[in-house]
């Protein structure tokens, strides 16, 4: 029993650790005030929107890539981790939290 439950709780921080080890936490700046950051499926203007983002939008940066001489970094919301795509780096501040 005492084994079981030590195994449950190291899974637990291993889980709740990866989050913030997995990427840096930053947040969607200079959209505009009437304009979304497109969230798209690769990394390029030929891929479609996932979804547009406001600025303030926190998220969690995986990894970035250089496609036709700008910088896409490969991102997921940080309140729906399921929900990712890519965004051009030129949109994102790692403001402190």
């Amino acid at each position: 029993m005492q084994r079981t439950a030590i195994s449950a709780i190291l899974t637990i921080m291993l889980v709740a650790g990866c989050s913030e080890i997995a990427g840096d936490r930053v947040v969607v700046e200079r959209a505009g005030p009437d304009d979304l950051l497109k969230l798209r499926s690769g990394p390029g203007l030929g891929y479609n929107v996932v979804l547009g983002l406001p600025d303030g939008t926190s998220l969690v940066r995986r990894d970035c890539v250089t496609e036709v001489g700008q910088l896409w970094c490969r991102v997921s919301l940080s309140e729906a981790p399921g929900v990712t795509g890519y965004v051009s780096a030129d949109y994102l501040s790692e403001r402190s939290f």
